[in-house]
Parts: C-alpha cells; sequence; structure tokens
C-alpha cells in the first residue's frame, strides 16, 4: 500500500514567526510529512514555498529540521479543535497535500467497528476537516488541494477492505470539491501511487527495485499538479512501477 503514517497523537503546536522574506513565498501545507511520500512532497516544495508539515510529533532528526523554509507542527488530526486552532493562525495558503494516512490489511469479516473508525479517521475525516477549516485562505488565493490516494482507491483488493473503502471516499470526496470549487477557483487533484517503497512498504532484500516507486517520483507528480499553468488543472496523476507487481 502507499501510504504513510502520520497519526499524531498530542495537540501541542509548535511554530515560529516568519521573516519577511518567508512571506513573500508561496505557503504550503503538508500533512504526514515526517516520512514516506509526505516527507518527499515537503522536502521538495520547500525548495519555493514555505512550508507548513504536520506530523506526530516534532522531530529535530528529521531530514527536514533545521530547514529554514520548514516549520514543523504537531498536530494530531483527529482533534478538530486543535485543528481549528491551528488553522486560524494560517494568514495565507496556496497549497494543500493530504499524504496523511493508516493501511492496516482486515477484511469486513475481521474488522470492529473500531477500525472502520480508525482508518476513516485518518483517511477520510480529518483530510475533509482541514480542507473546510482552510478553503477561505486557499480561494483568496486560488490555491490548490492534492490528495495522496491510492492504487487501492481504485481497484479494492481482498483483505484490505477497510483501507480500500477509505480510499474510494476519498476519491469521490475530491472529485466532488474539484467541482463545487470550480466557481473559486481553486484546484483539486488526486495522486494515486502505486506500491511505493515507503516505511510501511519497504522491499526485501529480494525484491525487485523496480518493483515500487520512490517517494521522490509521487512527489515529482505533486509538483507537476501545483505547477500547472493557470489555464489548466490536472485532475488526476497515477504512479506506477517500472515494474509494476499489482498490475492495476
Amino acid at each position: 500500500m502507499a501510504a504513510s503514517h502520520a497519526v499524531c497523537l498530542a495537540p501541542t503546536l509548535m511554530e515560529e514567526p516568519m521573516s519577511e522574506e518567508k512571506n513573500r513565498r508561496p505557503v504550503a501545507v503538508v500533512t504526514g510529512g515526517t516520512s514516506g511520500i509526505g516527507l518527499a512532497v515537503a522536502s521538495d516544495l520547500a525548495r519555493d514555498h514555505q512550508v507548513y508539515v504536520i506530523g506526530r510529533r516534532r522531530s529535530e532528526t528529521s531530514p527536514l529540521a533545521g530547514h529554514a523554509n520548514v516549520i514543523q507542527v504537531s498536530l494530531d488530526l483527529r482533534d478538530s479543535e486543535a485543528l481549528a486552532a491551528w488553522a486560524a493562525t494560517l494568514a495565507r495558503l496556496d497549497v494543500l497535500v493530504h499524504s496523511a494516512a493508516v493501511s492496516q490489511p482486515f477484511s469486513v469479516a475481521a474488522a470492529t467497528l473500531e477500525i472502520w473508525r480508525h482508518q476513516f479517521d485518518i483517511n477520510l475525516f480529518a483530510p475533509a476537516e482541514l480542507t473546510r477549516l482552510t478553503l477561505p485562505a486557499l480561494r483568496a488565493n486560488q490555491g490548490s488541494i492534492v490528495f495522496i490516494n491510492s492504487g487501492s482507491g481504485t481497484r479494492p483488493l481482498a483483505g484490505h477492505t477497510v483501507y480500500s473503502a477509505s480510499k474510494f471516499a476519498l476519491h469521490a470526496l475530491a472529485e466532488a470539491l474539484r467541482n463545487e470549487e470550480r466557481e473559486h477557483g481553486v484546484r483539486v487533484a488526486t495522486v494515486y501511487p502505486g506500491p511505493t517503497n515507503t516505511p510501511m512498504n519497504r522491499p526485501g532484500e529480494e525484491d525487485d527495485p523496480l518493483a515500487r516507486s520512490s517517494p521522490h517520483s509521487i512527489a515529482k507528480a505533486v509538483r507537476l499538479v501545483i505547477d500547472a499553468d493557470d489555464d489548466s488543472q490536472i485532475t488526476e496523476v497515477v504512479v506506477r512501477p517500472r515494474h509494476d507487481p499489482a498490475q492495476r
């Protein structure tokens, strides 16, 4: 599965004031930005954006720690009050990337209601709520929203029913949101990674190195979306590994 863990357990907000130079940069928010795809996306955007990286905790050992254009935010995405309080501090927002996700293999027979709620909380409800809270800022700058989905969001896998269902729902959210925001100039896109070399999906030594995409390849797809010309929008990007084991 192509997803990155970012289940944050404490609503501590860690932030620092922006300099005048930083204020001139476009602003991006990346959830799940402490590892995997989210980390790669945040690293790429930090080249020319001021980036808020939302993760479970502030990490001094993160590759982004100390980066001049990155502010780490420790925030529980399931805490709607803390999320609203933090979102209200954003003076500007140009790019919102939803990368945080959880993927746990459960069939319908094995999944309890608690399991369903946990995966939907992170994979669907949190992106929906953060989007709602930041839409005014995104509309003001005619910004972009990018949802990191999965191959499981287009073709369900037996034994991964809960995760697949949450990703299908995320697809529906993105499609409806694009139609709703057309009049406001907000662009909405979905990136569908295939098997990706992330901490939750590491290949074994015997595996074909081309059977999984790198997080950097997914970050390049996100960059393609947000750098689209003003007269167009890229609505979907599917990224599959060179030697695709899933064949979706």
